[in-house]
Order: structure tokens, then C-alpha cells, then sequence
């Protein structure tokens, strides 16, 4: 048996917020014995309007915006 402790970038497009998406991910339907996750730790950050320039929407960049956004702790 293993536990998983999985760290995800999530870009909320739809404006459901944070509370919302913990929610979502919280009481998914998960497989025979899986345990339902808990999700610890929120942190949110602004990132302006969404274009296809958008940093977030090239991998090359992405990393290194999210280093910007959330420091070296990511």
C-alpha cells in the first residue's frame, strides 16, 4: 500500500475559484478501495488575461512563470 502526495498547477479559466476546485478534486469518485484525497495547502495567484501568448501556455516558459508566480518552492 502507498500514499501519493501529487502537487498540480491548475489554471482556472472558468473562474470556479479555489474552494470550488479542492472541492471538485476532494469528492471525486475514486476506484474500489482509494481513499479520497485531502488537499492541505491552497495558494492562488493572479495571472492576467489568458492569450495563446500567455507564458502558462508554452511549456518552455511555463516553468520558469511559475518559479515567478510562486517562488523557488514550487
Amino acid at each position: 500500500m502507498q500514499v501519493i502526495k501529487l502537487e498540480v498547477i491548475i489554471i482556472d479559466m472558468d473562474g470556479l475559484g479555489a474552494e470550488e476546485i479542492k472541492s471538485v478534486i476532494e469528492n471525486q469518485r475514486y476506484p474500489n478501495h482509494c481513499i479520497s484525497p485531502d488537499v492541505r495547502k491552497i495558494e492562488v495567484r493572479e495571472i492576467g488575461e489568458w492569450s495563446d501568448e500567455h507564458p502558462m501556455n508554452y511549456l518552455n516558459k511555463r516553468e520558469s512563470e511559475l518559479v515567478r508566480l510562486f517562488g523557488h518552492n514550487i
